[in-house]
This record gives structure tokens, sequence and C-alpha cells, in this order.
């Protein structure tokens, strides 16, 4: 009797016992219940997409041909001796540098002549970091109606400051169509270096300047002394973040000159689409990637080893 009133009851009993239990359990590993979300959604959209993709590089995938054979590095060959995918390369090295040191220079000035307070201050800032504001599609459109012969205003201007009529096209004849292109890019992402710059130059402390200056230190020799080995990190950061977004450069080149005239404009993104998403031959687009994923990869731990060394004593 005994025996069967307690297997009567037991049911009952178990589920507090279970719910206990699984509340223990969740109390446990509740930091790890927080994080689960967010791990899968990283591996659905950035981890699978990439194994995804290194996948396809190693395959015939393509549209126009049915199935995926293995391939091997086929694709990974096809990008390393096409010429136009090795004239991309070096011309996305040669603007991306050309990019920055213009914009490192510019907005390092504008950082040391607003360093200072002075009237007016404020909407000086707030008119120099527009840009920074403005989508790089609508800026390639803006200078691409600038710059367009012959109803684009820029010749025009030109012409009346030199007192002969100019006739450049800058969208159409080298070298002048990768000037115009370094003008766009280097209009839009100065204020960049300025805001990070303004920064660095701000958190100097001024107890330094008036030592130096005690001392008998010139103003040039203050900022060669004190003001370059402050700011040193500062600048490799700046460098460092605007390198790796000048690098994918991609779309004022396609709202400009569309890679052309030919391939004369074509850098390493724009390549990559072209042979994507135009051509349709994603394997090798793809494979591309890669290879432009590893230099990337390199650069970015030449800068970063950079970075730590310029650090201040």
């Amino acid at each position: 009797m005994t025996t069967d009133a307690t297997s009567a009851i037991s049911p009952s009993r178990r589920l507090p016992r279970r719910r206990a239990g699984l509340s223990e359990w969740s109390d446990r590993h509740f930091k790890w219940l927080l994080v689960v979300p967010a791990v899968l959604l990283i591996l659905s959209l950035s981890v699978y997409p990439l194994v995804f993709s290194l996948w396809v590089s190693f395959v015939n995938y393509d549209f126009q041909i049915p199935g995926h054979a293995f391939v091997g590095l086929k694709n990974f060959s096809m990008v390393v001796l096409d010429p136009v995918a090795r004239w991309s390369l070096v011309l996305t090295i040669l603007l991306s540098s050309a990019n920055v040191a213009i914009e490192l220079g510019l907005g390092l000035a504008l950082a040391l002549a607003m360093v200072r307070g002075f009237p007016g201050r404020g909407l000086v800032m707030s008119v120099l970091i527009i840009p920074l504001f403005i989508s790089p599609v609508i800026v390639g459109q803006a200078w691409a109606l600038l710059l367009q012969r012959p109803f684009g205003p820029m010749n025009y201007l030109l012409g009346q400051i030199l007192g002969q009529e100019v006739t450049i096209g800058w969208l159409t004849e080298s070298p002048w169509l990768y000037v115009a292109l370094i003008i766009a890019d280097v209009w839009q992402w100065t204020p960049f270096m300025f805001v990070i710059l303004l920064a660095g130059l701000t958190a100097i402390p001024p107890n330094l300047y008036e030592a130096a200056e005690l001392d008998g230190v010139d103003g040039w020799q203050a900022f060669r002394l004190i003001t370059l080995p402050q700011i040193a990190p500062i600048i490799m950061l700046a460098i460092t973040f605007r390198l790796l977004d000048a690098v994918r450069l991609f779309d004022t080149i396609f709202i400009m000159t569309a890679g052309g005239p030919g391939t004369k404009t074509y850098t390493s993104s724009f390549y990559l689409y072209t042979v994507g998403f135009t051509q349709f031959h994603l394997s090798q687009a793809t494979a591309g990637s890669w290879i432009f994923l590893i230099l990337t990869a390199l650069l970015v731990g030449l800068l970063v080893r950079r970075l730590v060394k310029s650090e201040p004593a």
C-alpha cells in the first residue's frame, strides 16, 4: 500500500524537481545563453559566407557552366596571370597611397590651424566635417558634374585664373582622370584625418610647450620635438584606418569613370566587381578577393606593428 501511494504521487514530485534543476542549470549557464544568439548571428552572416567563398574559389562556380567541378588553384592562377588584375593592384596602391598622403598633410595643417580657439571656430569645424556625412556616390556624381567637359565649370574657372582657354578632359584623359579621382577622394576624407589629428593635438599637455618656450625653442622646433612625437601614435592610427578604407576605392570610380577609358581606372575592387558581376566569372572573382584579403591582412599586420612601436615612452 505504501509503495503504491509513493508511485502514485511521485510524478507530481518529479515536476518541481525538474523545474528546479532546469532553473539551476539556466542560472549557471545564463551568461552563455546570452552569448549564443550573437554567436549564431556571426556564424551565419560572416563565418559561413567566408567558408563558402573559400570553397567557391577552388571550384568552377560559373552561371554559364553547369556543375561545380573542382579546379584547384586554377582560379588563383588566372587572377595572378591576368594583366588587368596586376594593373588594378598597382593602381590601387598608387591611388590609396596618394590619397592618404595628401589627406594626412591637409588634415594635419587644418588641425594645427584649429587647435587654438578663435571666434567662429565651431562653425568652421562644422563646415569642414560636412563631406564626411555625404555618400561617396553623391560625391562622385557631384565632382563628375563639376569636371565634365564641356559643361562642367572647372575648366571655365581655370581659364579665368590662367587667362586662357582650358579644355582638359578630366574624366577621359591621362593623367587628369587620376587627378580627378584623387581630388574627389581628398575632398571627402580629409575631414576624417582632421578630426582624429585634432583630437590628438588637444590631448598634448600644455606644460610641454610652456617648458619649451622657457628654453627658447621656436615654433618649428616645438612642432618637431614635441608635437610630432606626441601625436605619432595618432598619426599611425589615422593612416591605418584611412588606408584600409582607401584600398577599397570603388564608389567614386564607378560613378566618375566606370573604370574607363578602357581599364585605365580599374582598381582591385572594381576589377573584382567587373569579373564577378559583369562577366559572371564568380570563381575567379572570389579567388581574387581572397588574394586581395590576404594582401590587406599583411598590410594591416605591418601597420599595427608600426603603430605599437610608435607608442611614446
